[in-house]
């Protein structure tokens, strides 16, 4: 398609709306305004035309300023209820100081459109042009009740600290570098994200879902809206619950069923690893004998471990490390004496164990020595005195609620 084509059949433009869902209400709570061009009686994606850097930055604003008046000249004589998110790029914002968007937004909402129902999109590529130029701009947008959202977040982690100056409303997460990167590089990005979104007080919006994984994946990892074809195709008219693909309301509760079930089966581990060390405090005889007591641990888990050690309250290890190679526990004596109150939970999880009496499952992580996704079982022998079992990832690997 030729832009000047383009530029000058704006008759032919159409805006279309995608649907974007909550997780809170399984409902619509707004559209993404796309655009459509009519060609030999065949509607096509303008996507490659705002996204062709040949194409003057001028065309872009004049086609956007037409479909976004089409929009929201339709949401408003139909009552259409809900967000309007609209992209904008950082050259097209900053054409003549973001006025012409600004005033137009002022225009509509003469007309009877809140501004807090407009959300602007910007990639978090715009970041590395003229970005305090762009910040004040979103900033002054705000002051209007205009709502931002960062698309693309996650592409490039040096831009978290502009991401947190801007504090934006939405931050938007591909759902297709779920397939693209590496399991454990994109668990890191969404670990990134998912704290630079608490933080910052802003809702994460996994788009471009495809499939029933896609969809699982942003539920788990606390999205709170979601967007893309498994849900709904960008159409001419704004869609309600009813229109959606699927019934997100019977998706998302037996995403809740699977995950209470696996959060049941991981609590019965728990239980079933706290009563084999509760059978074995009798043996306890203090921590000069630790190394004697940890011998008959290592037959109870012989199966789920790899590596297991005795520590006071205060982060001192007073055992060795006992440590499995290839079908032989191994005892490390230089061990002992290490401290590791310094690591991050260790104290405040002793502090629980102590309190409650009650064995403690960690979250995964990734092992200093061994470089594998690890997590560790830790109980209390006594209120100064905490054994801590390290389970190999093959364990966890073979029972799926341990790595859930």
């Amino acid at each position: 398609m030729d832009p000047l084509d383009i530029l000058g059949n704006l008759h032919k433009i159409r805006p279309v709306f995608q649907p974007i869902v909550s997780a809170i209400n399984q409902d619509v709570i707004g559209h993404e305004v796309l655009a459509r061009y009519e060609e030999d009686g065949t509607w096509h994606s303008l996507g490659p035309f705002f996204l062709d850097p040949d194409v003057p930055e001028e065309f872009k604003v004049e086609v956007d300023q037409h479909v976004l008046k089409l929009a929201v000249e339709q949401i408003l004589e139909k009552g259409t209820d809900g967000l309007l998110f609209i992209n904008r790029n950082a050259k097209q914002l900053m054409i003549n100081d973001g006025d012409d968007l600004l005033q137009s937004l002022l225009d509509y909402e003469q007309k009877g459109l809140d501004m807090k129902r407009i959300v602007i999109e910007v990639t978090e590529h715009d970041f590395d042009e003229e970005f305090e130029t762009l910040n004040h701009l979103l900033l002054y947008y705000k002051t209007y009740g205009i709502q931002i959202a960062v698309d693309h977040v996650g592409a490039k982690s040096s831009n978290i600290d502009r991401i947190r100056q801007l504090e934006p409303h939405i931050l938007k997460i591909d759902s297709r570098i779920i397939r693209q990167q590496n399991g454990d590089t994109f668990h890191d990005i969404m670990f990134s994200m998912s704290m630079l979104a608490h933080r910052i007080g802003a809702a994460l919006l996994f788009e471009n879902i495809e499939d029933d994984y896609q969809l699982y994946f942003a539920w788990k990892h606390g999205s709170r809206y979601y967007q893309g074809f498994y849900l709904g195709y960008p159409a001419f008219q704004p869609v309600d619950r009813e229109s959606l693909a699927l019934n997100i309301g019977e998706k998302m509760a037996g995403y809740v069923q699977r995950e209470k079930s696996l959060l049941q089966k991981r609590h019965d581990f728990i239980k079933a690893w706290e009563k084999k060390v509760k059978d074995l405090l009798p043996k306890w005889e203090g921590p000069k004998k630790a190394d004697v007591f940890i011998e008959g641990v290592t037959e109870k888990f012989d199966e789920e471990s790899f590596r297991m050690f005795i520590c006071h309250m205060d982060g001192q290890q007073v055992s060795s490390n006992f440590r499995k190679k290839t079908d032989v526990w191994e005892l490390e004596p230089h061990k002992r004496g290490s401290n590791w109150a310094f690591r991050p939970y260790f104290l405040e999880n002793v502090m629980q164990m102590k309190a409650l009496n009650t064995g403690l499952l960690s979250g995964l992580y990734s092992d200093i020595e061994t470089k594998e996704m690890v997590r560790t079982f830790s109980f209390p022998l006594t209120d100064q005195h905490f054994l801590f079992i390290d389970l190999r990832y093959a364990y966890l690997y073979e029972h799926e609620c341990l790595l859930a």
